[in-house]
């Protein structure tokens, strides 16, 4: 496992959008986004539904094509006809609000199916690197259960492990727990605080304000497609500089 860094380097970041806009015909939904995420850094990104949060994460990946602007990562853009989207998956890997899991494979298999797809691994060391994966969010007791045996957070958290077997340099979260009874979002924040301790490069998007208070290196507040403040958690938190940013938390914090 990659260790923690206190020095958070945005002149050499992992992942850096420059001036990203993306339409959907008439509509603006991103309207020139600038955003460095340092490696390790966990970035917590805010605000109100419609405001872009889930677009700018699937243009990192490319599951949406930019309307303009770049996207690169450790330095190289992943734009372009000659890029291998296969590849630029692998490096920036992504967990949904659906678990998106195959539902006639086993956990194990749901995690060795891109190990073997994409990667061309063989069936035993697929295996182990799958196992090595479900353990680490807990779940080498579940390897071969089906989604349909597990609950939500279970699912979820295969998900998480199928996206980390690949070794990713960046890791996406949009709205991971959304979806989870009250009572199984722990487990998965808890398998995120488990990546932050590792070291992991990550970007999430999520409604989980005392998680982000607790976890988050940098708090991202959008809103109307742009970019409306950041900072540390604390700051944002207690002392929010924009007008926007105050009625937002005061409504979602109920205070």
């Amino acid at each position: 496992m990659r260790g923690t860094t206190c020095n958070l380097d945005y002149d050499l970041p992992t992942l850096e959008l420059r001036g990203l806009h993306k339409s959907f015909g008439q509509l603006d939904v991103l309207r020139g986004i600038d955003l460095k995420v340092a490696q390790s850094e966990l970035v917590f990104v805010v605000g109100p539904s419609g405001s872009g949060k889930s677009t700018m994460l699937r243009c990192c990946n490319r599951l949406e094509e930019p309307s303009a602007g770049e996207v690169l990562l450790e330095g190289v853009s992943i734009a372009g006809a000659r890029v291998d989207l296969n590849t630029v998956r692998q490096r920036i890997g992504m967990v949904f609000q659906a678990f998106n899991l195959y539902p006639h494979l086993s956990a194990r298999k749901n995690v060795t199916l891109a190990l073997r797809k994409v990667q061309g691994l063989r069936k035993k060391n697929a295996d182990e690197i799958a196992l090595a994966a479900l353990d680490r969010v807990g779940l080498s007791d579940k390897a071969d259960s089906y989604p349909s045996e597990l609950s939500g957070g279970q699912q979820q958290r295969v998900a998480i492990a199928r996206a980390l077997a690949l070794e990713p340099q960046v890791m996406l979260f949009d709205e991971p727990t959304s979806a989870l009874d009250p009572e199984l979002v722990g487990d998965v924040l808890e398998v995120m605080r488990d990546m932050k301790s590792a070291g992991i490069t990550m970007l999430v998007v999520s409604h989980e304000m005392n998680f982000a208070r607790d976890a988050a290196d940098r708090i991202i507040f959008m809103d109307q497609g742009k970019i409306v403040e950041q900072g540390p958690p604390k700051e944002i938190f207690e002392a929010p500089r924009n007008e926007r940013t105050r009625v937002f938390l005061s409504r979602v914090m109920g205070s």
